[in-house]
């Protein structure tokens, strides 16, 4: 449909046809073809005969970055166009600023004459274009109500259940009815993967795993299944991106579980997305077969919070992420070099290491193993022998460690509030002292800057705390998920990657203890569901208070 353009240097004339999908439903009056068709002979009936064709199809009129649009504007600004001619307002665009932009200022500065057939709009005739701004209104007003009927069927869609996503995730396919079922093929590597995780690796090292074992990607997948191309790689079928693997790690559907309306857009114009927050979000459990079970959920969402540090060979110490400083909190670095043997590998201080502003708190790794091991058995058996006074334990323990953190919080809460009515105060008698003169612009703007941050700060720590308070009563110990992990194991005999995660949240080493005349050292082992346990004398035997 494009005509030769003349070798003389005559400027063409820009036909621009544009289609959405929502347009489609118009029926044929808007198609690209009619309106090329209507644009061809306004040329042909005015003897035009250097034009070209600028098309965008299943591009909504919201959107000023459509290829076909932004190809047509180089051409404008190269100064190759000397016209440019649309069916109507509405296939230039649905943004009635954008267009205002375009057809009354740039266009005219570039010496560019708009023309929209069935509109009457043609900018070289003034007298017909009064009505146009208004035309470009409804345009947009068009747009906002065909987005809003649009949300309003996903909204009612997604409340009810059913799955907005288009596309199953990896290790799913969808079946006849449109709801997910396991893929033979590809869930079992979701399994890996969350195996893997779940004994420490991260990521990076999930993705070079997949790779040794020559797993395809999902891209690979679906090129063979489908012969998409979009995300198949000919060269490296098995190179798989970190972030593929972290996509699905923090993917909730495979706990069998459906949550729609986890992004949105700010509006109808903008195409950014946002993503919501937990109480916007709509939650459907049990929606179809799950691959994944929920205490290696937790485990793994838990690991993923938790930035581990590889030494300078590039390997990840057993405890990379879980051991910490008694005293100021920091986590502890795991120290392992090519002449160090294995005795010699050790743990100590982060803040110790980069601002020597702790205590070193050394203890080498096999020693710590060893601890946590001794400690681990000791409260495996307890659980396994007398079940029963091991929960009651747990809850005591709880219920004491939640009752002393939200009396702290409570206390804290309370300090806060009053200094945030005080800066009220201050900053209500900063106001009255620069009113009065009493007080420079330079000096009021510096005070009120800092008291107005102090307060911003004040308040935001302020809602933390009352969240704090209002559900630390409302906190249960998932008792039955650490007995379903004790009851995997006999008694254990080596500490594992796997074994330690399972069962241990943190371990947090204390300063070593000379002043017996032997080098004491304790650590705290906190476990995953039900926190660190004191027992009282008569367990002591179990005790968590372990001495080197």
């Amino acid at each position: 449909m494009n005509r030769q353009y003349n070798n003389q240097g005559e400027k063409w004339a820009a036909l621009y046809v544009r289609l959405s999908r929502d347009d489609e439903n118009e029926g044929d009056s808007n198609s690209i073809s009619h309106q090329i068709e209507i644009l061809t002979r306004y040329c042909q009936d005015r003897e035009i005969s250097s034009y070209k064709v600028y098309k965008d199809d299943g591009w909504s009129g919201t959107n000023f970055k459509r290829p076909g649009f932004m190809e047509m504007m180089a051409d404008i600004e190269a100064g190759l166009v000397g016209m440019v001619v649309v069916k109507d307002m509405s296939r230039f665009g649905r943004n009635y600023l954008e267009v205002g932009l375009y057809t009354e200022i740039r266009f005219p500065e570039m010496g560019v004459r708009f023309i929209a057939i069935n509109d009457g709009v043609d900018s070289d005739d003034q007298r017909g274009n009064d009505f146009t701004p208004f035309r470009n209104i409804i345009n947009e007003w068009y747009a906002k109500d065909t987005s809003k009927k649009i949300r309003a069927v996903f909204r009612n869609k997604g409340l009810s259940g059913q799955r907005l996503a288009s596309n199953a995730p990896y290790g799913y396919i969808k079946g006849e009815d449109g709801h997910l079922v396991v893929d033979e093929e590809t869930a079992p590597v979701v399994e890996l993967i969350f195996q893997l995780c779940a004994e420490g690796n991260g990521p990076g090292k999930i993705a070079r795993m997949l790779k040794e074992r020559e797993i395809p990607t999902p891209g690979t997948i679906a090129f063979r299944r489908t012969g998409q191309t979009s995300r198949y790689y000919p060269d490296a079928p098995c190179r798989w991106n970190p972030a593929t693997v972290l996509s699905i790690l923090g993917q909730d559907a495979y706990l069998g579980r459906t949550t729609n309306f986890k992004t949105t857009k700010l509006s109808y114009k903008s195409k950014k997305t946002i993503f919501n927050p937990p109480d916007k979000r709509a939650v459907f459990e049990n929606t179809h077969e799950a691959i994944i079970d929920k205490e290696t959920w937790e485990l793994v969402q838990k690991n993923r919070e938790q930035r581990r540090r590889p030494t300078k060979l590039g390997e990840m110490g057993m405890f990379s992420g879980l051991a910490y400083c008694a005293d100021c909190g920091a986590k502890l670095y795991h120290h392992r070099t090519s002449s160090y043997s294995k005795e010699q590998e050790n743990y100590i201080c982060a803040n110790y290491q980069t601002r020597r502003q702790c205590t070193a708190h050394y203890i080498r790794a096999v020693v710590l193993e060893q601890l946590v091991l001794q400690n681990l058995q000791r409260v495996v058996v307890y659980a396994q022998d007398d079940e029963d006074a091991f929960v009651r334990r747990v809850i005591e323990n709880k219920t004491a460690v939640q009752q002393a953190e939200q009396e702290q919080a409570r206390r804290r809460l309370d300090k806060q509030e009053r200094r945030a009515n005080e800066l009220d105060v201050i900053i209500q008698r900063l106001y009255e002292d620069r009113v009065a003169g009493t007080l420079s612009v330079e000096r009021f703007a510096k005070l009120s800057d800092g008291y107005e941050k102090e307060q911003a700060e004040l308040k935001q720590s302020i809602e933390e705390l009352r969240e704090v308070v209002a559900t630390a009563e409302a906190q249960t110990v998932n008792i039955q998920s650490f007995m379903k992990i004790v009851k995997k194991y006999t008694e254990p005999t080596e500490l594992t990657p796997t074994l330690l995660r399972e069962f241990v949240e943190k371990v947090v080493v204390h300063a070593p203890d000379k002043s017996s005349g032997h080098r004491v050292q304790r650590i705290d082992v906190h476990y995953n569901f039900i926190g660190e346990i004191d027992f009282s004398p008569e367990f002591s035997q179990y005790s968590k208070k372990t001495t080197v």
